[in-house]
């Protein structure tokens, strides 16, 4: 069915004149009379009932009406979301835990910059249930928070980080190419816990152990647990990416725990369902063209 037909319909409907519909579609007013024809050859009905200069809709003018309108305004909805992300945003305000802030966005920002000259960048940093909230309240445009989920918004990954044993140099560890987790038994641990549901398993395989692991120190901040692990306070569980650096120099070892494969620090990307839709695919595909395991 011919959108423009459609449209000639529902504007001779809302102006109640051919002559007024014609106007604001640019077209003359036999364009217009040839476009409502046609719709009603195509529907095999008569939609307008005609006496001189005087017209009604018919019983089925009435009632194609509604769908009509419908279609048009779906159709509307179709091409300004299109638009929108075919055209380069101004302001985008992206909310990301610490992690993200530390490890991700330094990352991100010169693509960004680079495909978007003009864009204005705005980051917030707070826990996810934080960002979500703003997110909700339309404080941010876009979120990188922890695996979460609410009924009015999209989420989808956007990138899971192994989460592995690492130890400092000279620790006894380094030689081993992979231990138990028994073996971590008598070992200090700085342990990094952020809430997720990936700690949650580390937490769960330590459950199953004869003997708890001596953690010595929670916290709530990578840095601060790498940098405790660096001064040799003792050994931590953290995701590979905020610690790149200092394994490419030696400073860091990572130990392989056959009882942790598999198990990842997932951050995913927040928008609100339909509004933020296109923000968040423009931040996904920026995304992918970055090589995470190459970076530092």
């Amino acid at each position: 069915m011919n959108i423009e037909n459609l449209e000639a319909f529902v504007y001779v409907i809302h102006f109640n004149s051919f002559n007024k519909a014609a106007d604001a579609l640019f077209l003359s007013q036999p364009s217009i009379t040839a476009r409502i024809q046609s719709l009603e050859r195509e529907l095999d009905v008569k939609l307008f009932d005609r006496e001189g200069r005087h017209f009604s809709l018919t019983d089925k003018g009435k009632q194609f009406l509604p769908y009509a309108q419908q279609v048009l305004q779906t159709y509307k909805k179709g091409k300004q979301q299109l638009q929108q992300m075919n055209a380069a945003p101004h302001e985008l305000r992206i909310g990301c835990t610490v992690s993200v802030a530390n490890y991700m966005i330094p990352e991100l920002v010169p693509l960004f910059k680079q495909k978007y000259p003009d864009l204005q960048l705005k980051l917030v940093t707070a826990s996810s249930e934080s960002i979500l909230e703003k997110l909700l309240n339309k404080e941010v445009d876009v979120g990188l928070v922890r695996n979460i989920t609410h009924p009015h918004v999209d989420s989808v990954r956007f990138y899971e980080d192994p989460i592995r044993l690492f130890v400092y140099q000279g620790h006894p560890f380094v030689s081993q190419a992979r231990i138990a987790l028994e073996d971590i038994g008598s070992e200090p641990i700085v342990f990094f816990e952020c809430g997720a549901l990936d700690w949650m398993k580390i937490h769960r395989l330590f459950d199953t152990l004869d003997r708890p692991p001596n953690i010595e120190l929670h916290l709530d901040n990578l840095e601060t647990a790498k940098k405790l692990v660096l001064k040799e306070l003792g050994i931590s569980f953290l995701p590979e990416l905020c610690v790149r650096k200092e394994v490419k120099e030696g400073l860091l070892w990572p130990v392989d725990i056959p009882s942790l494969a598999g198990i990842t620090l997932r951050t995913n990307l927040v928008s609100l369902k339909g509004e933020g839709s296109a923000l968040g695919k423009m931040v996904l595909e920026l995304s992918r063209e970055i090589d995470w395991k190459r970076h530092a």
